[in-house]
């Protein structure tokens, strides 16, 4: 919430533009300059409205906001550094959202983790028609991840981040190992 700040001046005094007969009463110019501290923060905003919409410059609670309103994803929990980088990032992100990329980078964001993402598809040109297609003809998606401590809760996190990034149509399988190489948690889906 924005709130007024001491001694802040508005850049064009509301008593500066009362008529002459007004401009000599005490009275009225006490109430224009109540006016102006309270109109004050109001001009400080307008006349910044641009670093609003750069999360670089944003007040914390706004990046927040712009966060939802760019569909940021990330944790609002996370460093107030680190969220701003999330927004910011947001469309580059959204650009390569489906792709084995894309999926890679929102699990990293989301578990801190660098996934091997592996999928059936593939694309490919030829200027015979009929040719050999890449990549397998049922779709499928593994998504796995080595951790230190393999958790539940980590499986779930990873689930979830498969689930709202990953195309519909495409089942798959997520596998949380330990940095050992050790038994798999997770399974298909």
């Amino acid at each position: 919430m924005r709130v007024a700040i001491e001694g802040l001046a508005t850049p064009d005094p509301l008593g500066r533009r009362l008529p002459a007969v007004y401009a000599a009463d005490d009275l009225a110019q006490r109430l224009t300059d109540a006016y102006d501290q309270v109109i004050a923060p109001v001009h400080a905003t307008l006349d910044s409205l641009w670093a609003y919409f750069d999360p670089a410059l944003a007040p914390p609670d706004f990046v927040d906001w712009l966060g939802g309103w760019v569909a940021a994803g990330g944790g609002r929990d996370a460093a107030p550094d680190e969220r701003r980088r999330v927004v910011a990032g947001a469309v580059a992100r959204h650009r390569v959202r489906g792709t084995a990329a894309g999926l890679a980078e929102e699990i990293r964001l989301a578990t801190g983790v660098t996934p091997e993402v592996a999928e059936s598809g593939g694309t490919a040109w030829s200027a015979t028609p009929g040719a050999e297609l890449p990549g397998s003809a049922e779709p499928a998606l593994t998504v796995r991840i080595r951790a230190s401590e393999p958790t539940a809760a980590l499986e779930s996190r990873l689930r979830a981040v498969v689930e709202a990034n990953r195309p519909a149509h495409v089942p798959y399988t997520v596998e949380v190992l330990s940095l050992d190489g050790g038994p798999a948690a997770g399974g298909p889906r």
